[in-house]
């Protein structure tokens, strides 16, 4: 069972998340982050280090959040992977939280 970024990752980007796994199963996008659950060994690692809460296994993502199972499965084979800390999106703190961000995702 693979970890899931949801949408509160969207215009937040932080990377805490990429530091701590050992398979470097993220990928990056322009405003947004994804699991590969292809290579995801689910360590539990990534969950406690979002600062925007935004991970979750699978089978514990929100009722409203489950179509972001299969927007990282599909966007995790587009975009790049990520391994190494970045910084934030510069307005990250302000977008945290927010609801109804999935507008904003950037393909």
């Amino acid at each position: 069972m693979a970890f899931v970024v949801t949408e509160n990752c969207i215009k937040c980007k932080f990377t805490d998340c990429v530091d701590v796994c050992p398979v470097d199963c993220f990928h990056e996008g322009p405003n947004f982050l994804v699991i590969d659950p292809d290579e995801c060994i689910d360590c539990t690692l990534c969950e406690p280090e979002c600062p925007a809460n935004a991970i979750f296994s699978e089978d514990e993502v929100p009722e409203d959040q489950q179509e972001f199972i299969e927007l990282n499965a599909t966007l995790s084979k587009e975009w790049p992977s990520i391994t190494e800390v970045k910084a934030a999106l510069p307005d990250a703190d302000e977008w945290n939280g927010k609801e109804n961000k999935k507008q904003y995702l950037e393909k």
